[in-house]
């Protein structure tokens, strides 16, 4: 018997994604709830008859207080980047999903020895048809970039407003060379045709320009 052509598992494989990201969020958040209540009943107690929490503990409180938001905020991140649920036409902004997405991707960039450089001018709002799929843009066109400059490259990341457009420009430094995702590339420019933003394509530059809200 034949194995299955790639795409056909790949696609298998993701329509399980939103069910186990939704188990994942619920049997990990309920217990980061738990440790953030458990965690200021025990800074109650350590205020005993003073009314204060002493200083050499409040350093390790508000240490784990911010490690448990540190993980429910990335988890929030993944689920929002990584599963489709549809979403309305309106305005977004580019440049905190940018930011964000840089956030959830940092770890594959550590992970392929990129250098990130990011100038994302604050406030620059798009208007898409579906702003669900901003995520989607962003992450394909830097795992590209990851991809093509990994082991010492540089990427860059830029976020700007020119006239009516909002430009989303993603430079590596690994010039001509084979496209390492093609199917990623294709995917991204046939939905970019679909929600009718401008892609341009060529070696180490990967630019996206939406229509700006």
């Amino acid at each position: 018997m034949e194995d299955a052509p790639k795409p056909v598992v790949g696609a298998a494989r993701y329509v399980a994604v939103p069910t186990l990201m939704d188990s994942l969020l619920h049997d990990v958040r309920n217990p980061l709830n738990a440790l953030a209540i458990h965690l200021e009943v025990l800074a109650e107690k350590l205020k005993a008859e003073t009314g204060q929490v002493p200083p050499s503990q409040e350093k390790n409180l508000k240490a784990m207080r911010d490690q448990i938001q540190r993980v429910d905020g990335i988890l929030k991140l993944f689920s929002d980047f990584v599963v489709f649920r549809g979403g309305s036409a309106g305005a977004a902004d580019l440049s905190e999903a940018t930011t964000r997405a840089l956030g959830v991707l940092g770890h594959e960039g550590r992970k392929r020895r990129v250098q990130v450089q990011s100038a994302v001018e604050a406030g620059v709002q798009v208007q898409l048809e579906d702003t669900s799929e901003l995520g989607f843009f962003l992450v394909q066109a830097l795992l590209r970039a990851f991809r093509r400059a990994e082991n010492g490259g540089t990427v860059r990341v830029t976020v700007r407003g020119e006239a009516t457009s909002a430009v989303l420009e993603v430079e590596d430094s690994a010039g001509p060379g084979a496209e390492p995702l093609p199917e990623s590339v294709e995917a991204l420019r046939l939905r970019c045709a679909q929600l009718g933003v401008d892609l341009f394509i060529r070696a180490g530059t990967c630019r996206l320009s939406f229509t700006r809200a």
